[in-house]
């Protein structure tokens, strides 16, 4: 697995007057050509099947959720369906069949749940077409036999949206995983839905380029996937949303029909930009089967520093600086709470970087082509955040191994809170004045509820907020030993409820599923859910695609 690097000099680590600033670690400066060809790795999580870790199985969503039934309007699959997708795929491990074989269910489990264990369905039949027009028959099969599907990517997502409620087939987009083209002086990439976000990045940095998008679970997510929910991710400070960087999308509809616009060009205003409906859309007017992506060339000079801060009014203050000192080589600001990081610590039994505990902690990342200059604008923003008091204690990473080292920090908190139980999670945008304020409020209501506690009888461990301090999108996480329907109750519609008063987002960058799909109207205005329903009803009329979920 390729790894972060750092290119800049060591005179980072011998800042002017604050002493306190030193590395903590230890410094192997990186020689200038080693940092030249070394392939940068966004994300220190290993690449992982997520739903292996598994230790159980959760509920059926149908149970969780009983004021759902299943629609009348939709097929029973029968043996006659299980034959003619069998037909079609033409290879047996394309399909499998729960229909005609019992013994399969073990093999559908992985596709039926997702992998935080909250949601689980009753599917028997999954797909795994390897081309479009394979995708295109299907869907046009069940179109005509009013049989629901569920598309699916790495499944890795935190809102249900992936995975099917009652007994919906479930079309798996892994086996369409192929980097088609690339163009190493335009840095356009053609990519199919299936290929995983790591495998086309490690690909990219062969020929210099870079993904721009990163996860924590770019090992597993596919790039379809990423698109129908526009991911968000650590960079999108500096590289944008994925509407902004996917150039041109071929899609499915419902019917069979094949949307094909793969643009290559950065300009083109020919009527309506419709492939924008396709990203966010969660597969519920079509399937995204490939995409063109605008890659930017890969940054030659890395440096990451973690800080820790007194305040959340000190975190705000240095990211004021940060952009001001940074500017254009900012590519990362990232903020964590005492709560998260002591959950890391908890689950991995590492030591912290730091030497003292603090309320908050800031990781910040610069990304840029000439060492000597980046290495001069990030030692004069060092030297006057700690001047000015805002920052109180932080250390610089001198080598690869020190940068994947910080940044575990802040990417292993999902795998932490995953460790400890159940995780009822909140991905949200708030303007960023207000921004932590939700994870205080959270956990006084927890309290004040008795949930708290040391104790098994307090079913809520911890309540934490981290994030994308860069682009006002917190993690509020309530973690809990157990999924209970009192936590339930105390947070929603509370939290949604202060989102809404603040005038936020109540889906950053996760999509709404199941998880949120009643709650659309404290983010969407009446009118925008109904134009949302009309091109639902305009594109699946059938209403086939991913049913019971998002509006």
């Amino acid at each position: 697995m390729a790894c972060r690097h750092r290119s800049s000099t060591t005179t980072l680590a011998r800042l002017a007057k604050p002493a306190r600033l030193t590395p903590r670690l230890s410094t192997q400066p990186q020689l200038q050509s080693q940092v030249a060809s070394a392939a940068r790795c966004f994300s220190s999580s290993r690449p992982r099947q997520l739903k292996e870790t598994r230790c159980q199985q959760g509920k059926f969503t149908s149970e969780t959720y009983p004021e759902l039934k299943r629609d009348p309007r939709y097929g029973q699959v029968t043996k006659e369906h299980v034959d003619y997708f069998k037909g079609l795929l033409g290879t047996e491990s394309a399909v499998i069949d729960g229909v005609t074989n019992e013994n399969a269910t073990d093999d559908i489990e992985p596709f039926n749940s997702d992998w935080m264990r909250k949601y689980r369905g009753h599917c028997r039949l999954v797909l795994k077409p390897s081309s479009t027009e394979e995708v295109s028959k299907i869907l046009k099969y069940c179109n005509d036999n009013k049989l629901a599907v569920v598309p699916q990517g790495g499944n890795t997502g935190l809102v249900g949206g992936s995975v099917p409620v009652f007994d919906e087939i479930v079309l798996n987009m892994g086996r369409m995983n192929n980097i088609i083209e690339f163009d190493e002086v335009s840095g356009i990439l053609t990519v199919e839905a299936g290929a995983i976000l790591e495998v086309v990045d490690q690909f990219l940095a062969s020929k210099g380029y870079i993904f721009p998008l990163d996860l924590g679970a770019k090992g597993s997510c596919h790039i379809g996937g990423n698109l129908s929910t526009n991911a968000g991710g650590l960079r999108l400070l500096r590289y944008g949303s994925l509407h902004g960087t996917t150039l041109g999308i071929e899609a499915v509809l419902p019917d069979g029909t094949v949307v094909d616009d793969l643009c290559k060009l950065r300009k083109n205003n020919t009527g309506y930009d419709l492939k924008q409906l396709f990203i966010g859309s969660e597969g519920t007017i079509g399937v995204i089967t490939k995409a063109v992506i605008q890659c930017p060339q890969r940054p030659k000079a890395q440096n990451v520093a973690l800080f820790g801060l007194e305040s959340y009014e000190a975190a705000q203050q240095a990211f004021r600086e940060a952009k001001g000192h940074l500017s254009e080589i900012l590519s990362a600001f990232e903020l964590m709470d005492a709560g998260s990081q002591a959950l890391v610590r908890q689950v991995t039994k590492k030591n912290s970087p730091l030497e003292g505990e603090y309320p908050f902690y800031c990781l910040i990342e610069t990304s840029g082509s000439n060492s000597d200059h980046d290495g001069e604008k990030l030692q004069t923003f060092l030297e006057d955040v700690m001047e000015k008091g805002i920052v109180v204690d932080g250390t610089l990473a001198q080598d690869e191994t020190q940068v994947k080292a910080l940044w575990s920090w802040r990417e292993g908190i999902t795998e932490a809170l995953g460790h400890l139980g159940g995780v009822y999670k909140y991905d949200v945008s708030i303007p960023l004045p207000e921004m932590y304020q939700l994870v205080e409020d959270t956990k006084a209501r927890v309290e004040e509820a008795g949930l708290l506690g040391d104790t098994d009888e307090h079913p809520v461990r911890a309540v934490v907020g981290y994030g994308h301090m860069g682009d006002s999108n917190l993690h509020l996480n309530v973690s809990t030993r157990r999924f209970d329907e009192r936590v339930e109750k105390v947070l929603e519609p509370f939290v949604y409820e202060w989102i809404s008063k603040r005038q936020g987002s109540i889906s950053a960058e996760h999509g709404l599923g199941l998880a949120k799909k009643k709650y659309i109207g404290y983010s969407r205005t009446p009118t925008m859910v109904g134009l949302m329903k009309q091109l639902k009803d305009l594109y699946d009329p059938n209403a086939i695609l991913n049913p019971y979920k998002y509006i």
